[in-house]
């Protein structure tokens, strides 16, 4: 069964070793941040660093791992039928909009997204790690400056992950304008066995 994430929100929820977990952009160009943490032992949790280091890559797609901060296999992508997805930047927070969009005023984030549907795992927000950024199309040049351009993501995309531990998943509906295209759309994903 298919489930929404409203624009600019979040979920979290248990996912068995072995079970599939399917992530839709179902309108096109919509990033869905997602962390992973060990249902078991939540200190450890999805490793940007491993992952890049272990995967040779800074393009995670199909036939690619997850990998956590203890160097184990927390998630297999089996399908991608977007291919461009982000491990390199974080969640977007309060302070990522008053800092790079001169924006004092109050805007919906990932990071608290994040950190308000881990709330009831016993996680908190220090414990937030980078996340792996579904749909996230950065780029950068030959001197190395990042940029974010719209994702490449059409309607109906989607990337299929199998858990390969017991899992707490969170899952979000990008709440940052550059990461989206200017624009904000729900995000569905299913658990399917």
């Amino acid at each position: 069964m298919v489930q929404i994430i409203k624009k600019q929100s979040g979920a979290a929820f248990k996912l068995q070793k072995g079970q599939k977990l399917k992530v839709i952009d179902p309108q096109g160009e919509q990033v869905s941040d997602m962390v992973l943490f060990n249902a078991e032992d939540p200190r450890e949790k999805i490793s940007s660093g491993k992952t890049l280091d272990f995967e040779e890559s800074i393009l995670i797609t199909k036939e690619d791992w997850l990998w956590s901060n203890r160097s184990n296999k927390m998630m297999k992508i089996l399908e991608d039928t977007n291919g461009r997805n982000d491990f390199l930047l974080a969640p977007c927070s309060p302070e990522t909009f008053r800092i790079m969009y001169n924006n004092p005023e109050y805007h919906p984030s990932c990071f608290e997204n994040l950190y308000t549907n881990l709330a009831p795992f016993g996680i908190e927000p220090d414990d937030v790690p980078t996340a792996f950024n579904i749909f996230m199309n950065v780029q950068f040049d030959e001197q190395g400056r990042l940029s974010v351009d719209p994702p490449m993501s059409k309607a109906g995309d989607y990337v299929l992950f199998e858990a390969e531990m017991d899992l707490i998943v969170a899952l979000t509906a990008c709440s940052a304008e550059d990461s989206n295209n200017g624009t904000f759309k729900p995000i569905h994903y299913e658990i399917m066995e």
